[in-house]
């Protein structure tokens, strides 16, 4: 395990020396330059095909993705990761949060991982800005944290979002009746105001998104969002609406 990760840290050195000078590597590039120093490798010592996939994964997770926490977010039946220093990672998953079993290396391989995720929407989170928000492609919201606020290290939670759910499964599952769903139904058709409110991680986008449907097909639809975490059931029915997500400007 410490020739593995030995390894690992050799090759990380190396590949990230050669991408200072370098701006807009491909993925493909980057796996071809990945290959090649495990190549290298493994004409002075064996290794195993297991190994070379879970190397030559680990790394390119390490720079393009979220590194040791792109397993989590892979993972459909996790629904928050909370890390809390680089040795406490916690997970949520069928309601009850867990502690991981691995863990960062260092408080600069988790700061690393965390200033990939804020690059990507033009955001940044340091020392004098320690406080940041972000999403993931998959629309997963990020809330960054750094001391001196935090006082155990470097914050991160990831709250991923399930596949939209339709009102009829809702209906299904119980969480409101047939009934309640038809005079819903009514009101959106009508134009009514609709506020929906609870507390956090009690369904109020799952049931917003539920609800969307119901708007006429030739309504425009204008969301105006911190971070675009809607997704609208009927823009994916309907290829005709136009949809314009605003991103609040934060002072």
């Amino acid at each position: 395990m410490n020739n593995s990760s030995g390894l690992y840290d050799t090759i990380h050195g190396r590949i990230s020396s050669s991408l200072k000078g370098m701006r807009h590597v491909l993925d493909e590039d980057l796996y071809a330059m990945i290959d090649e120093e495990i190549s290298a490798a493994e004409r002075e010592t064996f290794l195993p095909v297991r190994e070379k996939y879970r190397l030559r994964s680990s790394l390119f997770n390490a720079f393009r993705r979220l590194d040791i926490l792109q397993e989590l977010v892979d993972r459909k039946e996790i629904t928050e990761i909370m890390v809390n220093g680089r040795d406490n990672i916690f997970v949520e998953s069928g309601g009850r949060v867990l502690k991981w079993d691995r863990s960062f290396k260092s408080d600069e391989q988790l700061e690393d991982m965390i200033q990939q995720i804020v690059s990507r929407v033009n955001r940044a989170v340091n020392v004098s800005v320690p406080i940041a928000d972000a999403r993931l492609e998959d629309g997963s919201r990020v809330h960054v944290v750094l001391p001196p606020i935090s006082l155990d290290g470097p914050v991160v939670t990831i709250r991923k979002f399930p596949e939209a759910i339709s009102m009829e499964r809702l209906i299904g599952y119980g969480s409101v009746t047939a009934e309640a769903a038809a005079f819903l139904k009514k009101l959106v058709k009508a134009g009514y105001n609709i506020f929906i409110s609870g507390g956090t991680n009690s369904g109020k986008t799952t049931f917003l998104n539920a609800l969307s449907a119901y708007i006429p097909d030739d309504d425009r639809v204008i969301t105006i969002e911190d971070l675009a975490e809607l997704r609208l059931c009927h823009t994916w029915k309907y290829g005709s609406l136009f949809l314009v997500s605003l991103t609040l400007a934060k002072f």
